[in-house]
C-alpha cells in the first residue's frame, strides 16, 4: 500500500494498493535506499503521482519516498 497527496493538493492523501518491487529484484527491507518501481492501477492515480511528488509506502516495509518518473500503460483483460 502506499499514501500519497493529490498533485493539486486539493483533498487528503489516499492510499492505493500497489505493487512494488526493487529494480535489482532484491527484497524490499525496512531502512533500505533503494530505487524501486511502484505499479498502481486505481484510475484516480494519475492524479496523485507525479515527478516530484512524495509518498508512503506502508506494510511491513514502512518508508518514503520520490516520484522521479511516471510511465502509463495500457493493461486490462486479454
Amino acid at each position: 500500500m502506499i499514501s500519497a497527496r493529490p498533485l493539486d493538493r486539493s483533498t487528503g492523501a489516499k492510499i492505493f494498493p500497489a505493487a512494488i518491487s526493487r529494480d535489482d529484484q532484491r527484497p524490499l527491507q525496512a531502512g533500505d535506499l533503494a530505487t524501486v518501481t511502484i505499479t498502481v492501477t486505481d484510475e484516480d492515480a494519475a492524479a496523485y503521482f507525479g515527478p516530484g511528488q512524495e509518498f508512503t509506502i506502508w506494510g511491513s516495509s514502512t518508508g518514503h519516498g520520490i516520484v522521479s518518473r511516471r510511465v502509463f500503460a495500457e493493461s486490462g483483460p486479454s
